[in-house]
């Protein structure tokens, strides 16, 4: 990542384990919502959803782009939408993620202009193995790649020129959950006569410079084909080729649009995944295949440089097996999609917390209602982002949540209750999952920060708390002092003292149903 002035653009800035989005110079967490597709191409439409956004406590708002609508002649651009959205945005002050919705949508090109659709010669579509057309464009297409890249490359001059100084807009999402489906592969002509090639040399290259932290599933695809080096796809991959084939053109074509955009204004720039294989014997083609899977994204980091971080689109029970597939060293965790049930509302205690997530955002959010959990999660969260920022990838604060990679962890004396056990701080903390996991239900969830060894900050939902020595610690731990309160930007603002009956005789920290935090202190003696 290039150095930008603290006052500068947004940027990413890796700041020892973790990633932070910088906007206006500070760590910015998107508390965010994404709109439904078709929410964002009408200004009018859009006028009563901006105060509900607000009402929910969101600080942005992920919102579509398409390509259809800012060139619908080619060579002509209307920006009035774009224009429009920045500015609602600003009066409400929300900030803008765009999603580029150009060549592909959820692997077809269902949102590209018409004369760009209706032009099957020109703008090459990809075939299955009978050679019939499918309703997605090739991403063999140089003229498609060239035509999108063209298309964005406008779109990210005109929102520099209109937003550079202001920084409405943060990030722009490249494309949307892009692969194929209904085959492996694409089996058109221009395909075919690429996959008969040698695997290009930066992708080997990447393999062999990285083969000790690859994907599990790559790495066995590549080990048992021989580690070659050079060959023909088949023989380099195996039974994989199909789908790494499909990755790393995939990863080429939108790079290639990606860059058209960064050199007119370099802010940045991810790519979302529609997951897969989502249970077992679910083959590529059943998913969008080459899309940037779990088990592609080390293909797609080889592949795609000016994309900045690779996102998983979560509507799967097992939220934080996922995000721990995502949050990697080399690709900060950012989840632009998710469920808008009241689940969303535990999951975020978990991103930021557990990973130091840049952003959280569940999909539709204009169809979420004030009363919606998500709401207090957000104003509970909304005043401590700096705070979270401070303390993440420092090893002093944890974020969790209950779904199925959960187990019964530790027994009491009235059976085995669900949770976990970890050191935080000075202390062995146990952390009991109030209710038993039930699918499509809010989970318990929080994030637990040790300001020091005696002192935490403790926010989430569903869950008790309680404190136990190290080994070689004294005998016994108690709460000093149990507060419940809010911050309000970063600054702590006391409410009541809990000691007492609500602390079980200062024994433990308990949160209810409802998202809230607490400030608790604790000692020790013999």
């Amino acid at each position: 990542m290039a150095e930008i002035p603290e006052d500068g653009i947004p940027h990413l800035r890796k700041v020892g384990r973790s990633t932070h989005l910088i906007v206006d110079g500070k760590p910015y967490i998107i508390l965010g919502g994404e709109l439904h597709n078709s929410s964002s191409s009408s200004l009018e439409y859009m006028e009563p959803i901006w105060k509900r956004l607000v009402s929910l406590g969101l600080n942005t708002v992920l919102t579509p782009v398409s390509w259809e609508l800012i060139e619908p002649e080619e060579g002509l651009f209307d920006f009035s939408l774009v224009d429009g959205l920045i500015d609602g945005s600003r009066r409400n002050r929300i900030k803008l993620v765009f999603l580029w919705f150009g060549t592909w949508k959820n692997a077809e090109s269902t949102y590209v202009p018409t004369w760009v659709k209706s032009d099957l010669e020109r703008f090459k579509r990809a075939q299955n193995p009978l050679g019939k057309n499918l309703s997605a464009i090739s991403c063999f297409s140089e003229e498609a790649r060239l035509a999108d890249a063209r298309a964005f490359g406008a779109l990210m001059r005109h929102i520099r020129e209109v937003d550079s100084g202001t920084h409405t807009v943060i990030m722009v999402q490249v494309e949307n959950e892009v692969g194929i489906l209904g085959t492996s592969r694409d089996r058109s002509y221009l395909a075919e006569t690429r996959f008969a090639q040698e695997v290009p040399a930066g992708l080997t290259e990447y393999l062999k410079a990285h083969a000790d932290d690859l994907h599990p599933y790559l790495r066995e695809a590549w080990k048992k084909a021989g580690c070659r080096v050079r060959g023909p796809w088949k023989e380099v991959f195996g039974p994989a080729a199909d789908e790494v084939f499909m990755a790393w053109h995939f990863a080429k074509y939108v790079d290639g649009v990606a860059a058209a955009g960064k050199a007119e204004y370099p802010i940045p720039m991810y790519v979302n995944a529609w997951l897969g294989p989502q249970h077992e014997g679910q083959q590529p083609g059943e998913y969008p295949s080459g899309g940037p899977v779990a088990r592609m994204i080390d293909v797609w980091l080889a592949a795609a440089p000016h994309i900045d971080l690779i996102a998983p689109d979560i509507y799967l029970d097992s939220f934080s097996a996922v995000c721990v597939e995502y949050a990697r060293p080399n690709n900060a965790l950012f989840v632009p999609e998710t469920v808008r049930d009241e689940r969303s509302a535990a999951y975020v205690f978990y991103v930021l917390g557990q990973h130091g997530a840049i952003g959280f955002s569940p999909f539709g959010i204009d169809d979420v209602v004030d009363s919606h959990p998500l709401t207090a999660s957000y104003r509970i969260l909304a005043g401590m982002t700096q705070l979270i920022a401070e303390y993440s990838g420092k090893g002093r604060m944890i974020g969790f949540v209950d779904d199925p990679s959960y187990t019964p962890a530790f027994s009491i004396s009235t059976g085995v209750m669900r949770g976990f056990e970890c050191e935080l701080g000075g202390y062995r903390l146990r952390i009991k999952f109030n209710k038993s996991f039930e699918r499509g239900k809010v989970p318990a969830a929080g994030l637990i920060i040790a300001l020091t060894d005696d002192s935490f900050i403790v926010a989430g939902l569903g869950f008790t708390l309680s404190f136990a020595p190290r080994p070689n610690g004294k005998a016994n731990v108690e709460i000093l002092k149990l507060d419940e309160g809010f911050f309000e930007n970063g600054k702590w603002v006391q409410g009541r003292r809990l000691n007492g009956d609500e602390s079980q005789n200062n024994r433990v920290v308990y949160l209810g149903d409802s998202p809230s935090v607490r400030k608790v202190k604790v000692y020790e003696y013999d």
